[in-house]
């Protein structure tokens, strides 16, 4: 089972055994992890917006044209931001490390 790490805003790990198949949205939601996600997963937010590790993004499929609009609303955006409702959990995630901004940008 991979194990993901979110890293709050001020710096707290919490790492979590994640089933394969799961969003890390999901994920973040079922572990009581502070991630808003206000459209429910439905890509017409940026409120799960994450800030992946550098080798764990290399392993991710590219982002869609509609991800990428989502991204331009987000706070805070980084070169390894996604939205975390688009990030399904694989093995070959495991150890991956998403950092949750400081802030989110809420347009709903």
């Amino acid at each position: 089972m991979p194990r993901i790490v979110f890293i709050s805003a001020d710096g707290e790990r919490t790492e979590i055994d994640a089933a394969p198949g799961t969003t890390v949205l999901h994920l973040a939601w079922d572990s009581d992890v502070d991630i808003e996600g206000a459209c429910e997963g439905s890509m017409a937010c940026s409120t799960c917006h994450v800030i992946v590790d550098q080798a764990s993004f290399e392993r991710l499929p590219g982002l869609s044209e509609e991800e990428e609009y989502m991204l331009d609303l987000a706070w805070g955006v980084r070169p390894t931001s996604r939205l975390g409702c688009q990030i399904v959990v694989t093995d070959e995630l495991d150890g991956m490390e998403l950092t949750l901004p400081a802030e989110t940008n809420n347009q709903m």
